[in-house]
């Protein structure tokens, strides 16, 4: 992956988000929120961010290792991050 986010909750770039993938340099429009269950408190979330085109793809990378917790659009994260 391509430095995906690994952004503290409450600390994100809305500025101009980019998609996660390798290589990929689009607008990312979803947020992919997991952690990994062996080294992360439940409530940890770590941030990849994903366009439209590699949201699945990266969404299927942490679900196969169980760290999968949400995706939420982009839009949607940002409204629910605290000022």
């Amino acid at each position: 992956m391509n430095g995906p986010g690994t952004v503290p909750a409450g600390e994100h770039d809305t500025a101009s988000p980019i998609c996660s993938a390798k290589g990929c340099r689009a607008p990312a429009t979803w947020v992919l929120g997991w952690n990994n269950p062996r080294l992360h408190t439940p409530g940890r979330r770590k941030t990849w961010t994903a366009c439209d085109e590699h949201r699945d793809a990266l969404a299927a990378f942490l679900e196969a290792r169980g760290f999968l917790r949400q995706t939420v659009p982009f839009a949607d994260w940002v409204a629910d991050t605290p000022a």
